[in-house]
C-alpha cells in the first residue's frame, strides 16, 4: 500500500485533479493510492462515531452497518461493498471524481446508482468537510440504501426529478424555462436536505422518540447528538410545503430539523412532490439557498433538448 502523501486526501490528490481535468465524472476507486493517514482517518472516524450510531442511529441503519460488513480498520473497497448491497436492493456505489449536477445525480439513483466520493477527509481535521467524502458517503448514506423501502424513496425520488425534466422541456418561453427549472431544482434540492440527508424519523418501536436516518447527521460525530438532543433545533413534523421553502446553509449544524412518520411516509412526501411539481406549485418557491448553478441547470434543460 502506497503510504506517502498526498494519497487521497479531500482536495489535495492528483488522481482526482487529473480526472476532472479530463472531464471524467466517473472513475475507478484506485484502492493502492490511499496512504496509511488516509487509513488512519477513517479509523479514527468509525471508532469514535459507532457508539453514537448505536445510541441515535435508525434501526435500519445499524442494521445495514452490519449487512455490508463495514470494516471498521480500513477504507471499504467500493466492489466489496456492492457484493453485499446489490442483492439486498439492487443499489451499487458508484466511485465518482467529485460533484456531480443535479439531474445527472437525481437520475443515477433513479437507476439505483449511489455517486460515491473515494477521497476523504484530512486527519488533521476530522470534522470539516470542505465537501463530501468516502466516510460520509459509504458509512453516512450506504448502509440505509441496503433497506428496500429506503432504496425505493430515493428510486421514487429519481422518478420524479425525470418527470420534472421533461415536463419544463414542454415551457415555450425560455426565460420562463429557465426560471421554473431554477425553482424546481431548488424545491428538489431542499426535499433532499431535509429528508435524505437531514431526516429525523419517528422510532418504530416508540414513537415517543426519534432517531437519525439523514446521511450528513448519521456522518457527523457532533451533529448526530445535536440534532436529537440539543433544546435548540427545532424540529417539527415533515410538511411539504415547508420544506420546499425552507433555505439551508451547509457551513453549521442545522437549526431546523423535520421528522418523518416512516419510509412509508416520505415515500408518499416523494410522490406528492412530483404532483405539485406539474402543478406548478414548485415553479416559484422561495428564493435562497441553495444556489442553482449554470451545470444544474444544463443537466435539466439539456434531458429534452430545451437548453
Amino acid at each position: 500500500m502506497a503510504t506517502s502523501a498526498p494519497g487521497l486526501t479531500t482536495t489535495k490528490a492528483p488522481f482526482i485533479e487529473e480526472a476532472k481535468a479530463k472531464g471524467q465524472i466517473y472513475i475507478e476507486q484506485p484502492y493502492e493510492l490511499y496512504s496509511e493517514e488516509n487509513q488512519e482517518t477513517w479509523r479514527r472516524l468509525y471508532a469514535r462515531i459507532l457508539p453514537k450510531w448505536e445510541q441515535y442511529a435508525h434501526p435500519k441503519f445499524l442494521e445495514g452497518v452490519r449487512n455490508l460488513a463495514l470494516n471498521p480498520d480500513r477504507i471499504p473497497r467500493l466492489e466489496e461493498i456492492n457484493q453485499f448491497l446489490e442483492p439486498l436492493t439492487r443499489f451499487k456505489a458508484k466511485a465518482v471524481s467529485g460533484y456531480v449536477p443535479a439531474y445527472v445525480f437525481f437520475d443515477c439513483i433513479r437507476q439505483r446508482d449511489f455517486p460515491t466520493t473515494i477521497t476523504i477527509r484530512d486527519g488533521a481535521k476530522l470534522d470539516y468537510l470542505p465537501e463530501p467524502d468516502i466516510f460520509h458517503d459509504v458509512a453516512g448514506h450506504v448502509p440505509m440504501h441496503t433497506d428496500p423501502q429506503f432504496a425505493d424513496v430515493l428510486v421514487r425520488f429519481g422518478e420524479a426529478a425525470r418527470s420534472a425534466a421533461f415536463m419544463v422541456g414542454d415551457i415555450q418561453d425560455k426565460d420562463e424555462r429557465v426560471r421554473t427549472v431554477e425553482s424546481i431544482i431548488k424545491a428538489m434540492a431542499r426535499f433532499f436536505w431535509f429528508t435524505i440527508e437531514f431526516g429525523l424519523m419517528r422510532r418504530p418501536e416508540d414513537p415517543s422518540k426519534l432517531c437519525v436516518y439523514g446521511s450528513g447527521l448519521l456522518s457527523s460525530y457532533g451533529e448526530l447528538q445535536h440534532s436529537i438532543e440539543a433544546p435548540e433545533v427545532q424540529r417539527y413534523p415533515l410538511q411539504l410545503e415547508w420544506v420546499i421553502n425552507q433555505y439551508f446553509e451547509i457551513d453549521h449544524y442545522q437549526p431546523l430539523l423535520f421528522i418523518a412518520d416512516s419510509f412509508d411516509h416520505v415515500f408518499s412526501e416523494v410522490e406528492r412532490l412530483e404532483k405539485w411539481i406539474h402543478e406548478g406549485k414548485c415553479s416559484n418557491v422561495a428564493p435562497g439557498e441553495p444556489h442553482v448553478n449554470e451545470e444544474d441547470l444544463a443537466s435539466f434543460l439539456e434531458v429534452t433538448g430545451s437548453a
